[in-house]
């Protein structure tokens, strides 16, 4: 009961985390690993949908755990590079938004796509992430460092997501992953039209 108590805590701080705060501010003093690994944790849209990939990943179980956010964290890195290098990529702010929307969708069904998809999906979804997070890089940061930090908290920000699904699934509470799932799509759609 008290394991269950905690994952609730924590989904209701999720829950109350200011959902203007978008990730993409553009402004903090922060500069190498210590700004990247901030920036995917100071907006609601990056933060829901990275804890959304590992609670799917749980859902999805087998590899699907370490496959599904180690194919996540592999193309945001890539796509961090591209941002980095000034490399033009369109609909960033969209494909993030719709990120947190679908991903909160497909946990809140706990839908169990092939693996191969899943990652695919995953991974498009990470493009938009790690190029936000590139092309955000503060000009006095160091890149590599910068890039390992936000690549680190995202790493973070997927096993909590495991972790709260799996430990749910062994509590028999799976019906609050899911509900966490249908808050995440929710706040994605409050998301796009704030």
């Amino acid at each position: 009961m008290k394991k269950l108590s905690l994952h609730l805590s924590l989904a209701a701080i999720c829950a109350l985390l200011p959902l203007s705060a978008f990730a993409h501010t553009g402004a903090g003093q922060a500069s190498g690993f210590g700004a990247g690994f901030i920036h995917p944790a100071v907006g609601a849209d990056h933060l829901l949908a990275m804890i959304a990939v590992g609670l799917w990943a749980a859902q999805l179980r087998g590899s699907a755990v370490w496959a599904v956010p180690g194919i996540f964290v592999f193309m945001m890195i890539a796509a961090g590079a591209l941002g980095i290098s000034g490399v033009y990529v369109p609909y960033i702010e969209a494909g993030v938004l719709a990120s947190v929307l679908v991903l909160g969708v497909l946990v809140a069904g706990a839908f169990k796509l092939p693996q191969a998809i899943s990652g695919i999906l995953v991974g498009i979804f990470a493009v938009f992430h790690g190029y936000a997070h590139g092309a955000e890089i503060p000009v006095a940061s160091d890149a590599v460092s910068y890039s390992a930090g936000f690549a680190l908290a995202t790493i973070m920000l997927h096993a909590a997501g495991i972790l709260a699904g799996t430990g749910l699934r062994k509590l028999n509470r799976e019906k609050l992953t899911r509900f966490a799932g249908g808050a995440i799509a929710l706040s994605g759609m409050y998301l796009a039209v704030s």
